[in-house]
C-alpha cells in the first residue's frame, strides 16, 4: 500500500490476564461436512492487551487479556468450528504460558508456535467513551518479532488450505521476512488472506509499512482492510475504492472493506457491493476487524469456497452474503467488552427472524 498513490499499479505482475478463568475448552460451533476438513494456518502476533482506566488523579486500575490482531483471528475462526492453527514467537515467561494455555483452551492448534527467552509484547488499550481503542505498544526485542527463516515448517500438511497474514508482524523484522517468504512459498498453493491492520503506534513510518505489507498484497487472494486502515496509510487521500482498485491490481480477487457502523464493501473483478452495518448497542470496538474477518474465512470453508479459483468465481450475490454473515458476527462482538468473538450458533441466533 502506497501512501503517494492509491491507484497506482502495484510493482507485480499479475499474477485476561483471561476475561474468563475457567480451565475446560471453551464450546464452539461444528462445521459442516464440506468444512471438516479444512485447516487455516493463521501467521502473526500473539501479545497481552493491557486495558488501563483511570479513576480520578489518583489511581488507576489494569485488566490483562490474550490479544493481537492474528492472535484473535485464530480465535475467532476456531470458535466458529473452524479448524485452525497459528504460527508465532510466544514467550515462555508468565505473560506467554497465559497466551499458550488460551490458545489450547480455545482449540487453536499450537504445533507451529515457537516458544522462545525473549519477552511477551504488551499493548496498553486505552477505549474513548465510544468505545474506540488508543493503542500504546511496547515490543522491541518480544517474542513474536524473532521468528527466522528457520522456524518455518519444511512444508504445510495438505489440510491447511489458507493462511492470513496482518498487522504490525509483516512490517518487523525478522519476522516480516520470514512472513513474506512463507506467502510466496505458498502463492497459488493455497488461500493467503491478509489483513493491514495499520498500527501506526508499532510502526510509525508508513512508507516503511507500505513497502512491507506490499511483499503480502502480491501474494493475496483476498485482502480485508478497514476505512480506518485507507486513512491512515494514504493520509486521507484515497478513498476505499482507490485503496481496492490498488489491491486488485496487486493479485487479489476479492477485497473487502469495512466502515464500522455503516457495514461493509467488497471489490472484486466483476463489480462491487455493499451491505449496511447491524444495529449494536457498542460495549467497544476492540476484535471487531478480526471477528469479521474470521467470519468471512470460516464462511468460505464450511461452503466449500476456500480455494483461490473459488474465490476468483464468486458473483456478487454469493459476495453479499459473505458480507451479510460477517458483519452480523462483528455487531455480536462490538457489544460486549473486549475481543469477545462468537461461535457459530451466537450468529445463527442473532439473524433468526424474529416470530411474533
Amino acid at each position: 500500500m502506497r501512501a503517494r498513490s492509491a491507484a497506482r499499479r502495484c510493482r507485480c505482475s499479475r499474477r485476561s490476564l483471561a476475561t474468563t478463568t475457567c480451565s475446560s475448552r471453551i464450546e464452539h460451533g461444528h462445521p459442516d461436512e464440506r468444512g471438516s476438513h479444512i485447516m487455516i494456518l493463521v501467521c502473526g502476533e500473539a501479545v497481552i492487551d493491557l486495558f488501563v482506566r483511570a479513576h480520578g488523579g489518583s489511581n488507576m486500575t489494569t485488566h490483562a487479556v490474550a490479544g493481537g490482531s492474528p492472535f484473535n483471528v485464530a480465535v475467532g475462526l476456531a470458535r466458529l468450528g473452524v479448524r485452525t492453527a497459528l504460527l508465532s514467537g510466544i514467550s515462555r515467561d508468565h505473560f506467554g504460558a497465559f497466551l499458550a494455555d488460551r490458545l489450547a483452551r480455545e482449540d487453536v492448534d499450537g504445533r507451529f508456535v515457537v516458544r522462545t527467552d525473549r519477552p511477551s509484547p504488551i499493548s496498553i488499550v486505552a477505549t474513548t467513551d465510544d468505545g474506540q481503542p488508543n493503542y500504546t505498544f511496547h515490543g522491541d526485542g518480544a517474542a513474536d518479532r524473532s521468528l527466522g527463516l528457520a522456524h518455518l515448517p519444511r512444508t504445510l500438511p495438505d489440510d491447511i488450505q489458507a493462511l492470513t497474514f496482518g498487522s504490525y508482524s509483516m512490517a518487523v523484522e525478522p519476522v516480516g521476512t520470514t512472513f513474506a517468504a512463507l506467502a510466496e512459498r505458498e502463492h497459488g498453493r493455497r488461500v493467503i488472506s491478509v489483513d493491514p491492520n495499520v498500527r501506526p503506534t508499532v510502526v510509525g513510518n508508513m512508507k516503511g509499512w507500505a513497502d512491507a505489507a506490499e511483499r503480502f498484497y502480491r501474494t493475496a487472494t483476498m485482502i480485508k482492510a478497514s476505512d480506518e486502515d485507507v486513512r491512515i496509510a494514504w493520509g486521507g487521500r484515497a478513498s476505499i475504492a482507490d485503496a481496492a482498485a490498488y489491491w486488485l491490481a496487486c493479485g487479489a480477487q476479492l477485497v473487502v472493506v469495512t466502515e464500522g457502523a455503516k457495514g461493509a464493501t467488497a471489490f472484486s473483478t466483476t463489480g462491487s457491493v455493499s451491505v449496511p452495518g447491524r444495529s449494536a448497542i457498542v460495549r467497544d470496538t476492540v476484535g471487531a476487524g478480526d471477528t469479521f474477518h474470521a467470519a468471512l474465512l470460516a464462511q468460505l470453508a464450511k461452503t466449500g469456497r476456500l480455494r483461490p479459483e473459488a474465490i476468483a468465481a464468486l458473483d456478487l450475490p454469493a459476495i453479499r452474503e459473505l458480507l451479510a454473515y460477517a458483519t452480523a458476527a462483528a455487531a455480536i462482538t462490538v457489544s460486549r467488552d473486549g475481543a469477545d468473538m462468537p461461535t457459530a450458533a451466537d450468529i445463527d441466533a442473532s439473524t433468526e427472524p424474529c416470530h411474533a
